[in-house]
């Protein structure tokens, strides 16, 4: 999954416009304006530009403080350089609030049934032995499944 399709879909599950979204980002770091624009872009619009690892986890970074508010006995963190989706995952859980049972009826509201066995594995430490590997398409469900809940009756434009 892209990260520009996760910048989307958060901008769309919190109905949002642009400006609000690099407002989001600089609560974890500067950004300049005029270069935000083109990562909310689909890949085959012109101007696109790809969205590296650091900036999305940034963006999530931001987004839990504007979500949750700063802590004030700690900087941010820094942003990580290599994002994978359990990272993504885990940046999601805190700054919408959800325990792993509001995972599980989110990703039911798809359609899609998971086990608590399944949802606590993929927040496991990467050297557990119940460790599993965040795959694309439960990224995709649980933001389909936040943007149900949060915005019943809308439509993300494409489905």
């Amino acid at each position: 999954m892209l990260n520009n399709d996760i910048l989307r879909s958060v901008r769309f599950i919190l109905n949002i416009g642009d400006a609000k979204m690099l407002a989001i980002l600089q609560h974890a770091e500067p950004y300049a304006d005029d270069d935000f624009t083109a990562l909310l872009k689909k890949d085959d619009e012109a101007g696109f530009q790809p969205c590296s690892d650091e900036l999305l986890s940034a963006f999530l970074d931001g987004l839990i403080i504007e979500k949750r508010g700063r802590r004030d006995d700690a900087p941010p963190p820094a942003p990580l350089l290599r994002l994978n989706n359990n990272d993504i995952l885990k940046k999601l859980r805190v700054a919408f609030e959800l325990k792993q049972e509001d995972i599980e009826a989110l990703i039911a509201l798809t359609g899609l049934q998971v086990s608590s066995a399944e949802v606590g594995a993929l927040f496991r430490k990467p050297g557990h032995k119940n460790f599993r590997l965040c795959g694309d398409q439960f990224l995709r469900y649980l933001l389909k499944g936040l943007s149900i809940k949060l915005r019943p009756g809308a439509q993300p434009k494409g489905n």
